[in-house]
């Protein structure tokens, strides 16, 4: 996520969203101000969790949301988690 997504909650919104929705993987910052997110799930799960991506939480702009399909990491299969910024 491109926009005002860091120093606003946003990693926290994620979590709690994914976490609500039933989405595993991690959310966490990036040195050049933007959110990565890496989510597995269902389709129609991961679906909502791009519609709450889009809107984010009070005091964000979320500029973009850019998708790319990934493989599944059993790292993180059962939960969904802040990690350190990248």
């Amino acid at each position: 996520m491109t926009g005002r997504v860091q120093g606003v909650g946003y990693r926290n919104f994620v979590e709690r969203m994914a976490g609500k929705i039933g989405i595993d993987g991690y959310v966490r910052n990036r040195r050049d101000g933007s959110v990565e997110v890496f989510a597995m799930g269902k389709p129609e799960l991961l679906k909502q969790l791009r519609a709450a991506l889009e809107r984010g939480p009070m005091m964000s702009y979320v500029d973009a949301v850019a998708e790319e399909s990934d493989t599944v990491d059993a790292n993180y299969l059962g939960n969904f988690i802040i990690e350190m910024t990248v």
